[in-house]
């Protein structure tokens, strides 16, 4: 067996064991110690269990927001939660003391009680005075959507350069809500407890929040010297793909559209499938070929999702500049989902980020045509004229896909009509991998390559070959 198919195989295995090692070990409910008077304890733990949800209405219609807080629950649930309850308020704007009122936080303590909730995650991003404020009535833990997609990323990400970017993202985001319960972190310290700094560390010194908020910005520009370092291993495979001259393709889209799956039946790469939000963290780069025979690389990369936390975006930058040095996007929409263009739109607000996102070409796959609904799927593809319909899962439109892609990618240039001596065979075997053969003779002084290729090798034959017009 060649070594190529042991890899296959190999990625094959790997993926095949993480969708396994994912659903070995489940978070069982019911189970929990909590306390029920959260201001007991110190420091607290993101366990999320038994949870009711709560929204705040403040533009656009009743169903989007109901989408919304559907789209929190698959959240929570893909956190390991149970969700009890869900509730939006229509107001005019959050409420800057307690996000929905003191009335409405009243209400909400009452259905916490009734319904045996340890956990309580609004639909947006918290100021630390709204999280303390909410806390202090509900008397069981407050999660903004912010800190869960956090959590969520802290489940999924098993790469060195993931696990730091989600720790990054976690620290930024808690920084500035770092507080502890009564007068716990407010006393001063010094000598040992303020770390075993010895002299010059006694006496009043600096508090306990103070030593823990120096501490977390120390441990986050280690963090951002580690994944600069990483980076540059990135950095590196891409300008050896772009000597090369090897096309790029990168899929993105929102969580949960099917972009794992389209990227195994284009590749077979045998990666990560599973019916969760953010499956995908870490990017996945494969070598595919066009109809013509000619190579390409494809990347999956990580979902999007409304309101991202910003944390995220910029820890992860590193990452998502697999799609900012692509050649051709295939933005991938889940068509099933009952609002597919608020997706588009907010994939495309992160992606505008992006350096360089906006001069790429973009086609957008219409994902789970067997789902779809009909008036659903004319409306999307007249509104996106440059749009495939696919299903990942049976493998209908994949050849028009790759058709697209062969049409979108950026053209081989030089034609080449070259007589190249048997014993530069590496340079037959570039022209096969990278460019485009039309066709190959073997003769007696050596073999004759009719092909397309790019810049780089053109010159290469150009020094080594000769024409066939001259021999």
């Amino acid at each position: 067996m060649s070594n190529e198919s042991y890899e296959d195989l190999a990625e094959l295995a790997t993926g095949d064991y993480d969708l396994a090692e994912r659903q070995a070990l489940r978070r069982v409910a019911g189970l929990s110690t909590e306390l029920e008077d959260v201001t007991e304890v110190e420091y607290r733990q993101l366990r999320l269990e038994r949870v009711v949800l709560v929204g705040v209405w403040t533009t656009g219609t009743a169903t989007d927001a109901e989408n919304s807080l559907q789209e929190l629950k698959l959240l929570a649930e893909t956190a390991g939660s149970q969700v009890l309850e869900g509730l939006i308020q229509r107001r005019q704007r959050p409420d800057p003391a307690t996000y929905i009122g003191s009335g409405k936080a009243t209400e909400l303590r009452d259905i916490v009680v009734a319904t045996g909730a340890d956990t309580v995650i609004c639909d947006g991003e918290l100021t630390p005075g709204q999280l303390r404020q909410l806390e202090d009535i509900v008397k069981v833990k407050v999660i903004d959507r912010t800190a869960l997609i956090l959590d969520i990323f802290a489940q999924h990400a098993k790469s060195r350069e993931g696990k730091a970017q989600v720790e990054l993202a976690q620290l930024s985001y808690l920084l500035p809500r770092l507080r502890g319960w009564g007068g716990n972190l407010s006393r001063q310290v010094g000598g040992r407890a303020a770390g075993g700094v010895g002299i010059g560390g006694r006496g009043p010194g600096e508090t306990k929040i103070e030593l823990d908020r120096r501490r977390i910005r120390e441990r986050m520009a280690k963090l951002r010297r580690q994944i600069g370092g990483m980076s540059v291993a990135r950095e590196t495979m891409r300008a050896r793909r772009a000597r090369r001259e090897v096309p790029a393709v990168a899929i993105a889209g929102y969580t949960n559209a099917g972009k794992s799956s389209l990227l195994n039946r284009i590749t077979g790469a045998g990666v990560l499938v599973e019916d969760a939000l953010f499956a995908t963290l870490d990017p996945t780069v494969r070598q595919a070929r066009t109809p013509d025979g000619r190579l390409f690389t494809i990347a999956d990369t990580v979902g999007f999702v409304r309101h991202l936390p910003h944390q995220l975006v910029e820890a992860f930058r590193s990452t998502l500049e697999e799609v900012g040095e692509a050649d051709l996007i295939l933005h991938v929409v889940d068509g099933s989902h009952p609002d597919p263009e608020s997706q588009i739109a907010a994939v495309r607000e992160v992606l505008s980020d992006i350096e360089g996102v906006r001069d790429i070409p973009e086609i957008i796959v219409i994902n789970k045509a067997d789902a779809v609904d009909p008036v659903v799927l004319t409306r999307l593809t007249m509104r996106e004229r440059r749009s495939v319909v696919v299903s990942a899962r049976t493998g209908a439109g994949i050849d028009e896909v790759l058709a697209l892609i062969e049409r979108d990618l950026p053209r081989l240039d030089h034609h080449v009509h070259l007589l190249v001596p048997y014993d530069r065979g590496d340079l037959i075997a570039r022209a096969h991998q990278e460019g485009e053969v039309l066709s190959v003779d073997h003769t007696g002084d050596g073999t004759v390559l009719r092909a397309r290729v790019p810049a780089g090798l053109y010159h290469e034959l150009e020094r080594t070959a000769k024409p066939v017009e001259t021999v």
